[in-house]
Formats: C-alpha cells, sequence, structure tokens
C-alpha cells in the first residue's frame, strides 16, 4: 500500500467485523446435539445409514427449524456391555439429548435383566455426569413372545422402570407398527427396511419433538440472556 488507512477507518471496519460476526449464521456452540447409542436397529441393518431412523430424525430436524447435529453411535450386533465400551469416546463434547436402544442382543443372550438394566444405568449415569443438563430418550424393546415367562415379562417392563427412574422420555415400543409386518422387514423377519426404519423415525419423533424444541428453546432464551447481560440491555 502507498498510504496507511486513517485510524477512523480502521475503526469502522472492526465496528462492521463485530456486527457481522454477531449476525453471522449459528455457531458451533449454538448447535444442539443428539447422540443415539443403540444396536443394529438403530444403525440400520443392511441398510444405507441415510435409511436408518436417526437420519430421518435429523431431517425432520432441519424441516422444523431446529438446529441440531444428529450422531449415530450404534453398531449392529451391540450389547450393552460393548455401549459402556464405545460410550467414553463419545462423551468428549457436550450431548444436549441421548437416546439410549440397547438391550436385546443382551437378551438373546441370556444376560439377566438385573445386568442389562444396570448397565443402561451406568451408561446414562455417565452421559449425566458429563451433561447434568442432558434430557435423555429410551428406546423401549420387547422380545418376541415365544413364551409369556418372568424374563419376558421382566425385560419388556425394564425400559418404563428406568425412565421413571431417570427422568427419562421413553418411547413405549421401538418397533411398534413394525414386528411383524413382512411388508416392513427385511427378509430376516427381524430388522425393519426402509419403509419400517421410516416407522421407527415416526415412533421416536413423537417422543423426541416436543423435548428437542424445549432444549431449542430454553438454548434460546438463555443466549438471549447472556447478549442482553454482556450489552447492559434490561
Amino acid at each position: 500500500m502507498s498510504k496507511a488507512f486513517p485510524v477512523y477507518l480502521v475503526a469502522a471496519l472492526s465496528i462492521l467485523c463485530a456486527q457481522a460476526a454477531r449476525t453471522a449464521a449459528p455457531t458451533s456452540s449454538e448447535m444442539k446435539t443428539i447422540l443415539v447409542l443403540g444396536d443394529s436397529l438403530s444403525d440400520g441393518f443392511q441398510l444405507k445409514r441415510s435409511d436408518a431412523y436417526p437420519a430421518l430424525i435429523a431431517t425432520k430436524l432441519r424441516a422444523a427449524g431446529l438446529n441440531f447435529q444428529v450422531t449415530n453411535a450404534s453398531a449392529s450386533g451391540g450389547t450393552t456391555q460393548g455401549g459402556l465400551e464405545r460410550l467414553p469416546a463419545h462423551l468428549k463434547r457436550k450431548i444436549d439429548i441421548f437416546i439410549l436402544e440397547l438391550g436385546t442382543n443382551d437378551a438373546f443372550r441370556g444376560v439377566p435383566v438385573a445386568q442389562i438394566q444396570n448397565n443402561l444405568q451406568q451408561m446414562i449415569d455417565m452421559v449425566k455426569a458429563r451433561n447434568p443438563n442432558v434430557r435423555v430418550v429410551i428406546a423401549g424393546m420387547q422380545l418376541p413372545n415365544y413364551a409369556a415367562d418372568d424374563y419376558v415379562s421382566a425385560f419388556g417392563k425394564m425400559f418404563a422402570k428406568l425412565a421413571t427412574k431417570n427422568g427419562a422420555a421413553l418411547v413405549p415400543y421401538l418397533l411398534d407398527g413394525v414386528a411383524g409386518d413382512p411388508s416392513l422387514s427385511l427378509p430376516d423377519g427381524i430388522h425393519p427396511n426402509a419403509a419400517g426404519q421410516k416407522v421407527l423415525a415416526e415412533n421416536v419423533w413423537r417422543v423426541l419433538e416436543p423435548i428437542a424444541r424445549e432444549v431449542a428453546t430454553l438454548s434460546s432464551r438463555a443466549e438471549r440472556e447472556t447478549s442482553q447481560s454482556e450489552s447492559g440491555s434490561p
């Protein structure tokens, strides 16, 4: 440059840049996060990840104007013990909503219901320890009613007990409307196909939507109060 900018121009540019930063697109701190920790039902067994219900939920959130990032930390064949081992890696960043969908593979292996429940509780405790204000959503499951024995009954009731104990929201039965319907299932008769995943997304969305809206509203209110405090506005 042949001449330096006058001091008043530099000051004006600084003010404009600061104003632009305040009115820019939402920052990463404003974006809320949802962590889904599940098994093959959440992972989208034999499907593209984009066809699994967590991705469909992300689309619904965007359509509703809710600024959330959905992380699908699910794994086909996942157990509650595996969830305990995988969860710490996802605790490095803030979690606003935690969707927990595990336990069925434990039951297929004959793991005692009390142990399954204890593992699930440990995961909830781990997330809450790092995120005291996290909202928890528990995806309930039921075992095929081969026999109405004590194990099957205890397993089915376990999810509601966990929800009550932890003040969590409950999806009563994740596979509601899908289980037993060949048109919504893969040839194995167990896992949802792409159409079935859409039903799962609706089952979760009915419970998740009001929670996501509440989290977003509380966040916006807190940000406004912080902004007013910093600017000295009444």
